[in-house]
């Protein structure tokens, strides 16, 4: 048996009172609103859902919700066949 110390608390982090209390996420602002439709024609604001590779953002980042994620995806990889954003971004280093 171990002998009890008032010491090993001291490091513990789980012991009672020295928990740290989690605080809430903070809600995301959906950018689209209540648009059902993502134009893939509109280059400018697709590129507001991609970083600076290129890559598209998650969901948890953007804050749309998931239906609208699909369609920006989607809207995304059509632009992209038809050239109108590149695939990745060579200017970056």
């Amino acid at each position: 048996m171990r002998p009890t110390d008032s010491r090993q608390s001291v490091n513990n982090p789980f012991a009672s009172g020295l928990r740290k209390q989690r605080t809430a996420p903070k809600k995301k602002n959906n950018p689209l609103g209540d648009n059902r439709t993502i134009d893939y024609l509109d280059a400018k604001s697709l590129f507001r859902f991609t970083n600076d590779q290129g890559k598209i953002l998650p969901r948890r980042i953007t804050g749309v919700s998931a239906y609208q994620q699909r369609q920006v995806c989607n809207a995304i990889k059509y632009a992209r066949h038809l050239a109108l954003i590149p695939f990745v971004n060579h200017d970056t280093k």
